[in-house]
């Protein structure tokens, strides 16, 4: 069963902690565009974009050094004490009057994150030994994302019926303090440090060096880049696509969002089945692939069912590579190097996205959409290609970083 997981208390507890931080961090999402357009007007848009870009500077730059030194510090500690301080970040935004404090905040705000979510994942395989259950929970965690996208807009719309949108500051506060909580009411399992490692520079580099030391963690990097592209060009321009192209409506927009949540939730049920059978290179190859191919459709100017349609394989092949991806980390590390590992994932997939966002963005007001849609499909497939030439067919289930060089 997909929830066997939450039978374990430390996981059941975890798993709350993070679907009450995701709920809250959504409702945070929606409230910043609005101070954004309450402070900036029509310069919402640059704010936000400036904004979403210290955010993943933030995570690129932070997760390699928290990640260098998370096993020589108590996980729960650690975990609560950032819990603790994303919760003073948010509860500040309400009093921002000026722009800049935006940046600061946010800068602050993910810093913390980058610093939670790479230790919080490595504590997961610590928890649940068992790799057909550590699957189960693996999707249990892509389902999560997936509600939160779908159901945080429809939440925070019904809040700001009746209440202003500072209150969701407040209540995404109010989250994290609840995850803290959870946090606190568990035993987690101590860290163990991995060998010595010498001068600051080679412990922020260490995670990095083991990943990009393993060959199948280098198809996982092509992987993480189609992701990118493909999640870029959804994310920056389907509500240009369906306002401008299409002439459609807000409901339209949201409903075009929630066809990618769609698909990555219906493989995130079905896919630990797949892989009690079948090693994970298959399928996640197979979602690169069609990740690449919902992309190239838009060249053709489709209709909105058609970019429905599009949206929900895009949606699907994400699920594809993201569920798996925490079982190949944990395959390819010592327990001592997860914290390390994971933390290079975290940085260098969003180091990909870095590159994407801005890249979906100029294109597509630039150049033009159809051209986007062409050149994101073709940067996804061949980052697929390059993920299957780098990755072994065949190679142990357990490696060592760096075995297979």
């Amino acid at each position: 069963m997909l929830t066997a997981p939450l039978r374990d208390r430390r996981y059941r507890h975890l798993f709350c902690a993070q679907v009450t931080a995701l709920v809250g961090t959504g409702l945070t999402t929606i409230a910043l565009a609005l101070l954004a357009s309450e402070l900036a007007g029509g310069r919402a848009g640059q704010v936000l974009g400036t904004a979403l870009a210290i955010k993943m500077v933030a995570y690129v730059g932070i997760a390699p050094v928290v990640g260098a030194y998370a096993a020589r510090l108590p996980r729960r500690a650690l975990l609560v004490t950032l819990d603790l301080l994303r919760a003073s970040v948010v509860l500040l935004l309400p009093f921002v009057t000026e722009v800049w404090q935006i940046y600061v905040l946010i800068f602050l705000l993910n810093a913390c994150s980058a610093g939670f979510t790479p230790v919080f994942q490595a504590t997961i395989p610590d928890i649940i030994e068992d790799e057909r259950q550590y699957t189960r929970a693996l999707s249990l965690s892509r389902l999560a994302y997936d509600l939160e996208n779908l159901l945080s807009p429809t939440t925070a719309a019904l809040l700001l019926a009746v209440l202003t949108f500072d209150v969701l500051f407040v209540l995404n506060g109010l989250a994290f303090l609840a995850s803290a909580a959870l946090v606190v009411s568990v035993r987690l399992p101590g860290a163990r440090p991995g060998e010595a490692v010498q001068g600051v520079w080679r412990k922020v580099s260490y995670g990095s060096r083991l990943y990009l030391q393993t060959p199948r963690l280098r198809g996982l990097m092509g992987l993480n880049m189609a992701v990118a592209a493909a999640g870029a060009m959804q994310i920056v321009n389907t509500v240009v696509y369906v306002r401008t192209q299409l002439g459609m409506g807000e409901s339209a927009v949201a409903i075009a969002f929630a066809a990618a949540g769609g698909g990555s939730m219906l493989v995130a049920l079905g896919l630990p089945r797949v892989l009690d059978r079948m090693a994970q290179r298959p399928p996640m190859l197979f979602g690169g692939l069609l990740m690449a191919a919902s992309l190239f459709p838009g060249m053709l100017e489709p209709g909105y069912g058609a970019l429905l349609a599009m949206w929900f394989l895009l949606g699907a092949g994400s699920s594809l590579v993201l569920t798996p991806a925490g079982r190949l980390l944990r395959q390819s590390a010592r327990e001592a190097d997860r914290p390390a590992l994971f933390a290079a994932q975290f940085s260098l997939s969003h180091a990909c996205w870095l590159i994407a966002y801005p890249l979906a963005g100029w294109l597509g007001a630039e150049v033009g959409l159809a051209e986007s849609f062409t050149v994101l499909g073709i940067t996804a497939l061949v980052s697929t290609i390059i993920a299957a030439v780098v990755w072994p067919r065949e190679e142990p289930v357990v490696t060592e970083p760096g075995e297979g060089d």
